[in-house]
């Protein structure tokens, strides 16, 4: 064994299980080859965003109070407009997470009497009390605004003719969830999601196609607002912030639509003239400089742990094989038991918190205990090194991130390491 494998080993990881995971990790470095030549070219798209918004060292200073003449923030959502290929974008502190971007894209177009449609099956599980699927205090149903939804086909595909029907003279937005939530189907690819907001503005041009774009961004080298999407939506404790943003969220898209989320996350007459940065440019800027190279850090995390998995005998969604639109992996592992040794595994390989024992519990938004696994710098950071998933069949998890690759594959490692001293599976 060499120094590395020796390392792993005297971290509690099984001789066996190092070897497995090398030869996992030399099967894969074709794919990782090219995950690498997208997160060059996002390196490149983001860099010149900033040498064109001619970044300097006073964008970096805070505000407080009102925020007014904030340059470093106005010259942030000019330079996120730029790579995501916008008019404009919000991006913010004071958006507290990827739900609450929703909810204020969401909230600030839809009025009384208008209908939401979801084109691609159940909204993830927060996203369903913002809507009043779930009963919610505050809930867009509250406020007469209706919901309709088509599932996908048996085989992932849209299902065009029923959402032709479900168009209707009320149909004002769209919801576009890219990710798969806690869902089995395939994550969409911006190809796919360009040809479904066509679609839908072929029958009906007024519809607002808004996108969830969260764990999206820089797997690709487009995004959603390439391909005719309105609006798109993420956290940046997810892939744009880097791992370095401390907290806050984005929306991108048209002009109007834009002004409409600002004057909502703020207040009329207002919108983005206000807001204070609070101290966090520094980390939002340095963030998104870093994303690409984070975001494909866990793209192989993914991939790696999709061919792990597949070589322990598991089901995984998607397989190590086909094309990546998102950083998280889905591994079904049908006993509660399991599920709860792959999170032990991931929160014991953090560098936060690894000697803290993950338990399901009933999260707020939720409709089933989640346990969750993430010893991470900022709290909730998805996309540091983490796994969560719902105490349901067929127990999935649900795994993403990881700051470096090498982190990451410790975490997968070390996930399948708590599985085996729990003879859950063998190697």
């Amino acid at each position: 064994m060499n120094s590395k494998d020796n390392m792993y080993v005297s971290l509690g990881v099984s001789p066996r299980l190092v070897a497995l995971a090398n030869d996992v990790e030399e099967s894969l470095k074709e794919r990782f080859a090219q995950i690498d030549e997208v997160a060059e070219y996002n390196q490149l798209k983001v860099l010149r965003a900033m040498q064109q918004n001619r970044v300097s060292e006073m964008h970096f200073h805070g505000s407080s109070g009102y925020g007014y003449n904030d340059d470093g923030r106005d010259a942030l959502e000019q330079i996120y407009a730029d790579v995501f290929g916008a008019e404009s974008a919000l991006v913010r502190p004071q958006i507290t997470c990827g739900t609450h971007a929703l909810y204020t894209a969401l909230a600030s177009q839809l009025r009384p009497g208008d209908e939401l449609l979801s084109p691609v099956g159940l909204p993830y599980d927060t996203l369903q009390e913002v809507i009043g699927i779930r009963e919610s205090n505050g809930s867009l149903a509250e406020y007469g605004i209706t919901y309709a939804q088509v599932d996908l086909l048996p085989d992932g595909e849209f299902d065009y003719e029923g959402i032709r029907a479900a168009i209707n003279e009320r149909t004002k937005m769209a919801t576009i969830q890219r990710s798969k939530g806690y869902a089995s189907r395939p994550t969409l690819s911006v190809k796919r999601i360009g040809e479904l907001v066509a679609f839908i503005k072929s029958i009906k041009p007024d519809v607002i196609c808004m996108i969830d774009n969260c764990y999206g961004e820089f797997t690709e080298t487009i995004e959603p607002t390439e391909v005719g999407a309105d609006m798109i939506v993420g956290s940046l404790i997810k892939n744009p912030g880097g791992g370095l943003a401390p907290c806050g969220g984005y929306i991108a898209g048209r002009k109007d639509c834009i002004e409409r989320a600002a004057y909502r996350l703020c207040s009329p007459g207002l919108g983005k003239e206000v807001g204070a940065n609070l101290g966090v440019n520094l980390s939002f800027y340095q963030g998104f400089f870093l994303a690409p190279t984070v975001t494909a850090g866990a793209l192989k995390s993914a991939i790696f742990a999709a061919a792990l998995y597949e070589r322990l005998g598991f089901t995984v969604y998607p397989d190590s094989k086909v094309s990546r639109h998102d950083i998280i992996q889905a591994v079904c592992l049908e006993k509660p038991e399991a599920l709860i040794a792959f999170c032990k595994g991931i929160q014991a390989a953090a560098p936060v918190d690894s000697y803290v024992t993950p338990e399901p519990w009933d999260m707020p938004g939720y409709n089933e205990p989640v346990i969750m696994a993430a010893g991470a710098f900022v709290q909730g950071s998805s996309i540091e090194l983490s796994a969560d998933g719902p105490l349901r069949p067929p127990y999935n998890v649900y795994f993403q991130g990881g700051l470096t690759w090498y982190h990451g594959r410790f975490g997968i490692v070390m996930s399948a390491q708590k599985l085996l001293e729990a003879g859950l599976i063998t190697v």
